[in-house]
């Protein structure tokens, strides 16, 4: 490889990078632009959904969840990037059609800017996350560095169900309300507010094979109970983190060009 050639690619990852970063900040933006509380809405929310399901649920499931508050908190910040990424993602495309026309750049930048967005949101909502486990005494644990990696695979496995709704969209604009449905149902399925003990066998099988679950398993792992994930855990959080990467990457770039005729 020349000089010349090592300059070019240099020069395109950083213009990739600043334009990753520009489309970003637009998004932060836009989300809080009518919102007087701005980014503090982003520590408010899980708190306040956090108070009302303690009040109703923290009785029922005193018995079998010590800590409710924070179990409960585990669940949903990890639910919120998920279901933020994918549902932000859907419309990339079809949002920045102007800019895919006019400007050459590559249009997975657009499905990855939201899924960056979604994590920065995600970043505000933990310090939510951290401020609760300190007023609820919570004590720091080694196993708690082992964290990031849920929140990698769940941001893996939300990227491959990005890159397949943002294609069916710009084909099927309805798919969005179908999304929304399912996500309920996803929502229910990933056992954030009630444990999965005392379900019947097979309803319980299917939500710990649900990859949302299972991140979030892992997190309480290493967050509230302080312990090494079981290895089962690793092993079906990988798997479906780079299998949906796979193929939602797979299915977006066999309909790029189709995409681009519609579009």
């Amino acid at each position: 490889m020349s000089v010349q050639e090592d300059r070019d690619i240099k020069s395109e990852k950083s213009q990739y990078y600043f334009v990753l970063k520009q489309l970003v900040s637009r998004e932060i933006k836009r989300k809080y632009a009518r919102s007087r509380l701005g980014i503090v809405w982003s520590v408010l929310n899980p708190l306040l959904s956090m108070a009302v399901l303690s009040m109703i649920f923290s009785t029922i499931f005193k018995r079998s969840i010590e800590n409710y508050p924070i179990y409960y908190l585990s669940g949903m910040i990890i639910w919120q990037l998920f279901s933020g990424a994918t549902t932000s993602s859907m419309s990339a495309l079809v949002d920045n059609r102007s800019m895919l026309m006019k400007v050459k750049l590559s249009k997975s930048t657009f499905i990855i800017s939201r899924i960056l967005t979604a994590l920065a949101n995600y970043g505000y909502t933990f310090i939510a996350y951290v401020l609760m486990m300190i007023i609820f005494k919570v004590k720091p644990s080694i196993y708690m560095l082992l964290y990031p990696i849920p929140v990698f695979f769940i941001l893996l496995f939300a990227t491959g169900i990005a890159y397949l709704l943002a294609t069916l969209y710009v084909f099927f604009a309805d798919i969005g309300y179908l999304y929304s449905v399912l996500l309920q149902l996803w929502m229910y399925m990933s056992a954030i507010f009630f444990p999965v003990d005392g379900l019947a066998p097979a309803m319980r099988q299917i939500i710990e094979n649900n990859p949302i679950y299972i991140c979030i398993a892992f997190a309480r792992d290493c967050m509230m109970y302080q312990t090494i994930p079981d290895v089962t855990l690793w092993v079906k959080m990988i798997l479906w983190g780079v299998g949906s990467f796979a193929a939602g990457y797979l299915v977006f770039k066999w309909k790029e060009n189709a995409v681009m005729q519609i579009m």
